[in-house]
């Protein structure tokens, strides 16, 4: 059986896409090409809210066939649409004959060029994982949802991750019949811990931070920025005074100063620096609650959430995250709370420490539920519906 040739366009590769990719390459009956338009990142990628240059230390660029298109943006970077200009991304499409197109993100010049370009001679299919929850009304609301309207008339088909991106899409006019499930997911066979050495290690760990093996770890893990809202957790402990509650913060960001600050002489408040991708499963681990109190705007999934789902925790999540409404029962595998609200937030604390076994049951509904949530279902609906 002959090959269906899917090019996909992708900024730069990042730790949740490139082992999809991999195993997109394995299909039967799909042949893969992903195209990098931000070229300066095959190099180095600075991130500019972690205040360093990452270079990830799991592979990235393994098991599928790839080609970085020379980006001439004068500020390169998805920063900005005017960041990522590939004069040749079109052209070199073209020759290797590409059947079918695959965009992830359309806010940058070349990727918006290609979707443009391709409407109406090859099939188009769009993905990314923007809400409705940061919506507030208002003029610019309505022009920008015209402006939205207009760009997703270029695509012919659009992959959700999951309930609150399908809203979107269908709030910028796309109908239900070209909207197709493809869940946002992790490697979750990377998080598995089947020999018990990533509790081990995290066992020592929390010896070496002071922290015993009956008290309750809330883990935040991320950027310390406004956006994620890492100080409500630290508002939250100073209101609880539990000292078998500790609060471990792991990351960087313009915050940290202000967190340090604010938690200035608390013993159950542990801060880490920014941790690389092979170290994540023991930092997850080492907690037994994973905290994303995110406020906005701009937060879309939190893929934190099913790494640490993957890791058996539970699960302390505001409204304000993509994937609060399908990965979070309350009372079941963690609570949601309103975002913003610090009662809210303590009660939910407080639900969830009452005892090590409430967190422990929950961590099980976790490992069950994320299950379905996997590389292996994005793929199969990716053949699928591309074949279809």
């Amino acid at each position: 059986m002959e090959k269906k040739k899917l090019a996909i366009i992708s900024s730069h590769p990042i730790q949740y896409n490139a082992p999809m990719f991999a195993l997109l390459a394995k299909s039967a009956r799909l042949q893969i090409k992903v195209f990098y338009t931000w070229s300066q990142s095959r190099e180095s990628l600075f991130d500019k809210d972690f205040g360093k240059t990452i270079e990830w230390d799991i592979p990235l660029l393994d098991g599928y066939d790839y080609e970085f298109i020379k980006n001439i943006a004068k500020e390169p970077g998805p920063q900005h649409f005017k960041g990522i200009i590939c004069p040749d991304l079109i052209d070199e499409i073209k020759k290797w004959k590409a059947e079918a197109l695959l965009i992830y993100g359309w806010n940058y010049k070349a990727h918006y060029k290609a979707m443009k370009y391709f409407k109406g001679k090859i099939p188009v299919y769009f993905r990314g994982d923007s809400t409705l929850l940061d919506e507030t009304g208002g003029i610019k609301q309505v022009i920008r949802r015209l402006f939205l309207k207009w760009v997703y008339r270029n695509t012919d088909n659009a992959f959700y991750v999951g309930e609150n991106n399908k809203q979107y899409f269908l709030k910028h006019g796309l109908k239900e019949n070209r909207l197709f499930f493809a869940p946002h997911a992790i490697d979750n066979n990377r998080f598995s811990d089947s020999t018990g050495k990533y509790q081990e290690e995290a066992n020592e760990w929390r010896t070496e931070l002071g922290i015993k093996q009956d008290d309750i770890v809330v883990l935040f893990v991320g950027k310390f920025e406004s956006k994620k809202n890492p100080l409500i957790l630290i508002k939250a402990a100073k209101k609880l005074k539990n000292d078998k509650l500790h609060f471990v913060f792991v990351g960087n960001g313009n915050l940290e100063e202000e967190m340090r600050k604010e938690s200035e002489g608390m013993s159950n408040i542990h801060y880490l620096p920014f941790q690389n991708q092979s170290k994540m499963p023991v930092v997850y681990y080492l907690s037994d609650i994973l905290a994303l109190p995110s406020q906005g705007p701009g937060e879309t999934w939190g893929l934190v959430v099913n790494e640490a789902m993957a890791c058996e925790r539970a699960i302390l999540v505001s409204n304000k995250a993509g994937c609060a409404i399908n990965l979070v029962e309350n009372g079941k595998n963690g609570f949601i709370f309103e975002s913003g609200d610090l009662k809210q937030c303590i009660s939910c604390l407080e639900k969830m420490s009452v005892d090590k076994s409430v967190v422990q049951k929950m961590g099980s509904c976790s490992k069950e539920m994320i299950e379905k949530w996997s590389f292996a279902e994005i793929c199969r609906n990716i053949e699928n519906n591309l074949l279809a």
